[in-house]
Parts: C-alpha cells; structure tokens; sequence
C-alpha cells in the first residue's frame, strides 16, 4: 500500500529537531509522479492538502521528492529531510502522526452492468465463489481472499515489479472494462480516482465489513517528527479547522471518504442517511 513507510523515513523525521517547526518553510516528503496522491506538476490531492495546511501555517511550501519505490525516505538523505509525510496510516507505530484527516479502505470494483455481483459489500460474499478477481499482491486483501477460498481464479498485480501504483490500477481497471476480470481491489483512493475515468460505468464498493482477516480500512494522518507537540498540535488544529475543505479537495478526486465508523462522508463532513 503506498502509505505505508518504511523504517527508513524515521531517519527523515525524528533527527530534525524543534527548529526545523519554527523555521519558514514547510518540508513535505512526496513522490513526483505517484497520481492521485502527487506529483512533481502539483497536481495530485496530497499536493493541494500540503498547499492548504502549508497556507494555514503561514509557510513556505517546500518538497522533498522521494519515489516510493526507492523506499520512500531514504536515509541516505540525512536529517531534516521533511517535517511531514502526507498520507500516513493511524497507529503504525514508526514514526509519529497526527489526529486522521480522512478514513478509507480498500476497494471492490466491479462493472456497473454486472447484475450478478450487485450489492457485494464483503470478500465473503458466496457470490464471488469462481469469479475472476485482481488484487495487488501481498496486500491485506488478499489474504482474506485465500481465507474464503477465493484465490485460484484470482489474478495478482505486483506493485513490486519496477512499474508504478498508477500503472497497476489502471490496467487492473482495464481488465475489469473489458470483461477479462470480474472484480479488482485496490486501495480506495487509488481505485476510487482511476475508476471515475473508466470508459465504462464501474461500482466502487469500500470494503469495511469483513469480519476477519487483516484490516481494510484506516485512519490517514499526517507523519510527523517525534517530540515536538507544539508543531503536532498545530496541525490537528488545521486538519480540525478545515475538515470540510479537506473532504471537498478529497472528493475532487473521486476518493471514496469515509468516517471513522466506515460509513461515506459528504464535502460538508456529514454521513448521508441511508437510501
């Protein structure tokens, strides 16, 4: 999963020091061409998030560019690299993070006119029993997919081939317009954006009801340095602030938004009522 950091960005973070909070610019770790999420144009939605909290702080924003697939951080970068790493999952436990901005899951996705698979919200749905299903490699997906014996017709992408997220979901979703998968999960902002530009109408389902496995769904923070609360608290105190614009510039770009109880979120932060 592309939020996922490696050991290595500690060295980015947590050697910075106080003095990199106060200072005028506002160091942000991104990869350049990693679409939705950013890239070097500042086009993708974490680009817009870092510019809105960059201009709340009054700071200059200032990138970092790491692929990911270089591991992201690189220690051979040193110290003082970046004050945040956008999109960071809640609770990893390797570097710090703020209050989440955003929840999402991975994602089903299925075409629109496919009435059989109509209403599957879950991986143990029995209707998915001998259908043609794409998922990322080693990814939490898949091992509830071989829970509910699903992995011999299913179809493994790897995202550790050289190639890019971007590139996996779009001939992920390729497949599924033309008929040669009947399902693909990916993570919900990934599939969400790539799945909105489909040539044909695809169903977009966040998969927050499975009842075992490895988790679907999370809380997206912002990475930070340990040991500087003040700068921590700033931020919570933006993300709080300008939730609604968040979601807003989120949804811009077709991520399925969900609250902490996994239920989808409008621009104006509130969970429609059901149908």
């Amino acid at each position: 999963m592309r939020w996922v950091a490696t050991a290595v960005a500690i060295a980015a973070l947590c050697c910075a020091g106080s003095a990199a909070a106060g200072a005028r610019a506002l160091r942000v770790c991104a990869d350049p061409n990693n679409m939705p999420f950013s890239n070097a144009k500042g086009e993708g939605f974490e680009n817009k998030l870092a510019e809105l909290i960059a201009d709340r702080l009054g700071r200059e924003l200032v990138y970092t560019w790491f692929p990911e697939n270089t591991g992201y951080v690189p220690n051979t970068m040193g110290s003082n690299a970046c004050d945040l790493v956008m999109g960071y999952a809640q609770g990893t436990g390797l570097i710090e993070d703020t209050n989440p901005y955003y929840y999402a899951s991975y994602v089903l996705i299925t075409r629109g006119d496919d009435a059989g698979l109509n209403g599957v919200t879950s991986l143990s749905d029995p209707r998915l029993k001998s259908k043609r299903i794409g998922l990322v490699a080693r990814t939490p997906p898949a091992s509830i997919l071989a829970m509910n014996g699903l992995i011999a017709n299913a179809k493994p992408f790897d995202d550790h081939s050289g190639g890019s997220q971007a590139a996996l979901a779009q001939e992920m979703i390729a497949e599924i317009e033309s008929g040669e998968l009947d399902a693909g999960l990916l993570w919900g902002p990934i599939g969400g954006y790539y799945a909105s530009r489909s040539s044909v109408p695809l169903t977009v389902v966040p998969l927050v009801k499975e009842n075992a496995g490895p988790a679907t769904f999370y809380g997206i923070t912002l990475g930070v340095r340990p040991n500087d609360p003040q700068f921590k608290h700033q931020l919570n105190k933006v993300l709080a602030e300008n939730s609604a614009e968040i979601t807003a510039i989120l949804q811009d770009y077709d991520v399925p938004v969900l609250d902490h109880d996994g239920e989808p979120v409008t621009s104006d932060g509130v969970t429609p009522p059901s149908p």
